[in-house]
């Protein structure tokens, strides 16, 4: 199945099976979410993996009660840092040097480009939802890899972060939660979002060529 087959296969489905998806299958969705892009390859975030079925009972209420969130196999909970700070930048680089063999004096300008633009944001909070925003590249991949594995992923906002925070105790971690992943199985016969068409703008729409012709 090609990545655009894979694409018109998915939807975020409302309602699952509850069965349990492999972990082999598991694991090359995660394996996806940890190779996704993200700016200066410095991944803000950190993605809780959920599959304890008390623990989805105490989320369900923090998500409007939809009921996927204890239909899932697993629930993957998107959480950027709360801060993002020079330690941090640090930790990342040793881990680059380490990766790729090279002394990490090396790596002094990259460090300051990273620092630049980390700096550059007016707030905390800015620099926050720029964490967030690379929470969601890797959402996005999580998505993709999910359709080619024929399990079925629904995506989530709607949900009372800082209720969701206290839960997992994130605040600890530096952590803040940005988004949920439901992974499972699509039940067709209770979701009536099954089998519907897909509705998306046609490519005449959505793109815009430039210069204009």
């Amino acid at each position: 199945m090609t990545l655009i087959d894979a694409l018109h296969w998915r939807y975020a489905a409302k309602r699952l099976t509850g069965a349990k998806v492999p972990q082999a299958q598991a694991d090359r969705i995660l394996e996806a979410v940890r190779l996704a892009p993200s700016s200066y390859g410095l991944q803000p975030y950190s993605v809780l993996v959920i599959e304890d079925p008390a623990l989805l009972e105490r989320i369900r209420p923090l998500a409007f009660d939809q009921p996927q969130i204890t239909q899932a196999s697993h629930l993957l909970v998107f959480a950027a840092w709360a801060s993002v700070s020079e330690a941090e930048v640090d930790d990342f680089l040793r881990l680059t040097a380490a990766t790729r063999g090279q002394p990490l004096a090396d790596l002094a300008g990259y460090r300051d480009a990273i620092l630049g633009t980390i700096r550059g944001f007016p707030t905390a909070e800015a620099r926050f939802q720029w964490a967030c925003r690379q929470a969601y590249l890797a959402l996005g991949t999580a998505l993709a890899a999910a359709a080619t594995e024929r399990v079925d992923a629904s995506p989530m906002e709607g949900f009372d972060p800082a209720a969701l925070d206290q839960l997992l105790g994130l605040e600890a971690r530096g952590l803040r939660s940005t988004a949920l992943l439901a992974l499972g199985y699509r039940d067709a016969e209770a979701d009536r979002h099954a089998g519907l068409a897909k509705v998306r703008w046609p490519r005449e729409r959505l793109f815009i060529p430039l210069p204009a012709s």
